[in-house]
C-alpha cells in the first residue's frame, strides 16, 4: 500500500523497490505530480548552493521550477522537503530558517528544522533543512553535530579512515567530507534517513 511520493529521487536510491512509495525520478518528471499521496521531495540543489553560477547560471535558482514544483507538492499534498542548509530557496520562496535545535513553526503553519544526515548513516555530517507541511506535528529528530565518517578508498588512503585519522597521520591537503566522497556518496540519502522521511511525510495525512 503506498503511503508517500518520493520526488526527484534516484533510480537505484533508497527509495526504490518499496511498496509503500510511488517513485518519481528524473524519467517521470516530478514537476507533473498531482497527488495524491503526500511526498517526499528531494529537489536538485546545485543551482540553490554555494558554487550555482559553476555551471554558467546568470543568477541563483535556475533550475527550470524543480524547487518550486516541489515546494507546492508538499504545500498542496502534505509531506517534507529536503535541502541543504543555507539554501538559496528558502529566502528566495519566503520560507522561515530553522532556528536553534527542533523544529520550528512558521506564520502559515510551516514546520522547519535542520538536522546532520551524519546520525543517519551518511558518511559525511551533511547539514539539512527540512521544511514539513501536514496536520500532525513532525516527530523529533537527532539534534546537533554529528560525526564525519567518511571512508576513503584513493590510493595511499586507508579504508576506513575518517577525516581526523587522515588529520592525526599528517595527510596534507583538503580533507573534508565533500572532498573525499564520489559525488554519488554525497548525494545518496542513507537509507535510515530516507525511512524517517517516509514516516514524517505519511504522518501529514
Amino acid at each position: 500500500m503506498i503511503r508517500v511520493a518520493a520526488l526527484y529521487v534516484m533510480p537505484d536510491g533508497p527509495y526504490a523497490g518499496r511498496e509503500d512509495v510511488d517513485l518519481w525520478d528524473e524519467r517521470r518528471d516530478a514537476r507533473l505530480y498531482a497527488g495524491p499521496w503526500p511526498v517526499v521531495a528531494h529537489p536538485p540543489c546545485a543551482r540553490w548552493g554555494r558554487w550555482w553560477w559553476a555551471d554558467g547560471s546568470e543568477r541563483p535558482g535556475m533550475d527550470g521550477g524543480l524547487f518550486a514544483a516541489a515546494l507546492g507538492s508538499v504545500q498542496r499534498w502534505g509531506g517534507v522537503l529536503e535541502h541543504p542548509a543555507g539554501s538559496l530557496a528558502w529566502p528566495a520562496y519566503g520560507l522561515v530558517p530553522p532556528r536553534g535545535k527542533g523544529w520550528s513553526r512558521d506564520l502559515w503553519g510551516r514546520w522547519t528544522c535542520e538536522v546532520e544526515q551524519g546520525h543517519y548513516g551518511h558518511l559525511a555530517r551533511k547539514a539539512t533543512w527540512l521544511l514539513y507541511c501536514g496536520a500532525a506535528e513532525p516527530a523529533p529528530l537527532t539534534w546537533g553535530p554529528s560525526v564525519a565518517s567518511a571512508y576513503l578508498t584513493r590510493p595511499g588512503r586507508r579504508k576506513g579512515e575518517t577525516v581526523a585519522d587522515l588529520r592525526a597521520r599528517g595527510v596534507k591537503g583538503r580533507q573534508s567530507a565533500c572532498t573525499i566522497l564520489s559525488r554519488r556518496q554525497r548525494t545518496l540519502t542513507p537509507a535510515p534517513f530516507a525511512g524517517l522521511l517516509i514516516s514524517i511525510a505519511a504522518g501529514a495525512r
